[in-house]
């Protein structure tokens, strides 16, 4: 199978109501899709979904809370009930099965991927019959569905009308034809909605606004993932208050986001004393170790650097992470002065592509964007490097068929 670029440029344009789409949007980001997509099997499927069935158990845990929000500023213990949109879960593919890596609460990708998916053709009837397409209608009324029950958690009775799809600078965004896509679907669906940068907001009156105009909800798609930055104090007062709702929000990032969570998720043992089901704690075997990097286990980490990956706590996008065989002493002073996790490296899967009539190997890592532990839609980032990006030739999003 290949790309339909055709195809999916028209698709394209027909959802964001603009003919100049495709070409103002991805030909600027030459590197954003893949023409090849990935193909796995079922059993790897049912095994990366029973990970997330168990860190949404995990959640739960009144042990587990208490342990994560304890490092979490006071604005993450608010609990205004929304449990995040778009949860995004990164596994790398080993031979001993999928290994969870991270998990985002803002992942991105998940409008383009419901459209490339759309985009590809079949090399012959077999294949085409066998492969369970993603259907846009299906994506768009699981996403509806989404925000309203985000609506519904905090409290709200009345209608849902008016959504902002917030992110610094969006227009240069990387991922800004996303938040176009996004919200067009909600338009069409009879709401309003605006892309803000949050620095536009006010809040006056006991209200959120952008333009005069109230905000019922924010779909967030900020890296502030704690509100911290003056430019954000207006959303934060709105959502301390909890007359906007927020998703995802400081809670959610805090107790399922932050990559020290990581060393609680793979500790079997604290999590059998904390009364998690057999079952999950033997799917948990999907999480390689992570501990926190310490002054005190220093000189042990550094030993071992070589079969290390060392992340901060906070980070996003691969942005300061680092494989421990290429560390240098500068750098590894910078992590022991820095809140980092220290993770038993699992290596990524390859495919296999063509480029420019050469093959060629690009590493894959899988995303499941889910919703209250329930996928949504599954893509794969291939990529070239030490993490995943958007700037190798044959590279980019691509779509995921278990067979």
């Amino acid at each position: 199978m290949t790309l339909d670029r055709e195809a999916l440029a028209t698709s394209l344009q027909n959802e964001a109501g603009d003919a100049a789409f495709f070409e103002l949007f991805i030909k600027s980001r030459p590197h954003l899709f893949s023409h090849a997509p990935v193909f796995l099997p079922k059993a790897d499927d049912d095994a990366m979904q029973a990970i997330v069935h168990a860190v949404e158990a995990v959640t739960r845990l009144p042990q587990y809370q208490q342990a994560t929000l304890s490092r979490a500023p006071a604005l993450a213990h608010i609990d205004h009930g929304p449990i995040g949109a778009f949860m995004g879960y990164d596994f790398h593919l080993t031979p001993d099965g999928p290994k969870l890596i991270e998990i985002n609460t803002n992942a991105g990708g998940a409008f383009l991927n419901a459209f490339l998916a759309q985009a590809q053709i079949a090399c012959c009837d077999e294949v085409e019959q066998g492969l369970a397409r993603q259907s846009v209608a299906q994506f768009e009324n699981r996403v509806i569905d989404i925000f309203e029950t985000e609506w519904r958690r905090q409290g709200r009775t009345d209608a849902l009308q008016r959504i902002a799809i917030v992110d610094n600078a969006p227009h240069e965004q990387y991922l800004y034809p996303e938040f176009i896509l996004a919200k067009r679907l909600f338009e069409r669906r009879g709401y309003q909605a605006v892309i803000a940068d949050p620095s536009t907001l006010r809040f006056e009156c006991d209200v959120l606004q952008e333009g005069g105009a109230p905000i019922d909800l924010v779909y967030n798609r900020l890296v502030d993932f704690t509100l911290d930055d003056p430019r954000h104090g207006a959303l934060r007062t709105a959502y301390e208050g909890g007359t906007v709702v927020l998703t995802p929000n400081p809670r959610n990032h805090a107790l399922v986001a932050d990559k020290r969570n990581l060393t609680l998720l793979s500790d079997h043992e604290t999590l059998r004393a904390w009364g998690l089901d057999a079952s999950a704690v033997a799917a948990l075997s999907g999480v390689p170790r992570a501990v926190c990097v310490t002054h005190d286990n220093a000189d042990a980490l550094w030993r071992e650097r070589k079969s290390l990956f060392f992340k901060p706590a906070s980070g996003h996008a691969s942005k300061a992470v680092y494989r421990g065989d290429k560390l240098t002493k500068g750098v590894w002073a910078s992590i022991l002065e820095g809140a980092y996790i220290a993770q038993d490296f699992a290596p990524p899967g390859e495919r296999t592509i063509e480029v420019d009539g050469e093959r060629v190997q690009r590493k894959v890592d899988v995303r499941l964007y889910t919703y209250a532990g329930e996928p949504l839609i599954a893509a794969a980032r291939l990529y070239q490097g030490q993490t995943t990006n958007f700037r190798t030739p044959g590279g980019g999003f691509a779509p995921v068929f278990f067979i």
